[in-house]
């Protein structure tokens, strides 16, 4: 009994491990900082970390300080933030008189998260923008819907390009049960932006933009863009400073226009079957619904001779002709929402008397 009671108090011992250091309980370091400058404003976005160091959870709100270095100097303090754990971060500040003037140079920003008695978890990546002097605000940013997009137009002359973003305003709700096939739209994205290159000398200061549907409500703002290469800034990759975004503009993009006039229309007589026979170009635009084809007799008023629904095809065989008759011929093309447009140029055919040579 002795052995076997040795035994288990032997086994019951512990032996005790090296001692572990305590946590310093500092968050891990921000590595995905981002910075974008827009007039004389620096936004600053990241992620803050869920963990410590130790990869333990992060309890309460975790104190980020920001600082910003011009070339190679002493990165100054620009100001400080809490964030709760694994939120997005942000930070906004208005740049000193000293940084939104003058020529363009690097700004570089970093972000240090610190830990509950002050302890730094290191500097952040560094995420570049330019100080110097931003263009001018957009003013008078007007829109106009047209039949092959959304006319945009501002004051002032260019000699810089200008950056126009799109909203999309209530986007329709997607179906995640819907099947998609080759034919059915992409959808419509809820953010866009377009660049509009400096316009050449005497160029009317505008842009059209061409990929907004019919339909739909947009919302946009305008802003100038100064493009800096790499080896003006030491950034070694062309860079920008972007001007303060105008008061947004809301465009409703209703279809109150027709579809373009078809084109190229012949009328040939068939003798074999006593009929006339149509042709004609087809129209591309997207809301097309079809054709209708319109006949008159010398002088006479134009009738329409096609019934309903409209022609889906870009032909039409006309069978009720005479001898002896001359004809007139027009078609003109139907969108889906019932605008109709003009008439094409006409096309003329005769029946031969009965009896003679066509």
């Amino acid at each position: 009994m002795a052995g076997i009671s040795g035994t288990l108090l032997l086994g019951g011992c512990g032996t005790p491990g090296a001692p572990q250091p305590p946590s310093l309980k500092l968050p891990e370091r921000v590595t995905d900082l981002a910075a974008s400058r827009f007039g004389n404003r620096v936004e600053l976005h990241w992620t803050t970390p869920k963990k410590t160091t130790d990869h333990l959870l992060l309890k309460g709100p975790v104190k980020a300080t920001v600082c910003r270095r011009e070339n190679d100097r002493i990165c100054e303090p620009a100001g400080e933030v809490a964030v709760a754990p694994g939120a997005d971060g942000e930070f906004h500040e208005l740049l000193p008189a000293s940084l939104h003037s003058g020529q363009p140079r690097q700004l570089d920003y970093f972000v240090e998260l610190k830990g509950p008695k002050g302890r730094s978890s290191g500097l952040s990546n560094a995420a570049v923008v330019l100080a110097g002097t931003a263009p001018a605000a957009i003013a008078g940013l007007t829109a106009e819907v047209r039949a092959d997009g959304v006319a945009l137009h501002w004051s002032g002359g260019e000699s810089t390009a200008v950056r126009l973003h799109r909203r999309l305003l209530a986007p329709a709700a997607r179906d995640k049960k819907q099947v998609r096939t080759p034919m059915t739209p992409a959808p419509e994205p809820e953010l866009r932006d377009l660049l509009v290159d400096p316009p050449s000398s005497g160029q009317t200061v505008g842009a059209l933009d061409k990929t907004v549907r019919f339909g739909e409500v947009y919302e946009y703002t305008a802003q100038r863009i100064v493009q800096v290469p790499g080896s003006a800034t030491g950034t070694g990759q062309l860079m920008e400073i972007a001007g303060e975004s105008s008061a947004p503009i809301r465009v409703d993009v209703v279809d109150s226009f027709p579809p373009a006039v078809p084109q190229e229309l012949v009328a040939v007589f068939v003798t074999q079957d006593k009929t006339i026979d149509l042709s004609w170009q087809p129209v591309t635009d997207e809301d097309l619904a079809g054709y209708i084809v319109y006949r008159a007799e010398s002088l006479s008023s134009w009738k329409r001779i096609s019934g309903q629904p409209p022609i889906a095809g870009t032909a039409y065989r006309d069978t009720a002709v005479e001898a002896g008759h001359s004809y007139r011929y027009a078609v003109t093309a139907i969108d889906l929402t019932g605008h109709e447009s003009e008439r094409s140029p006409e096309a003329r055919e005769t029946i031969p008397e009965s009896g003679s040579n066509p």
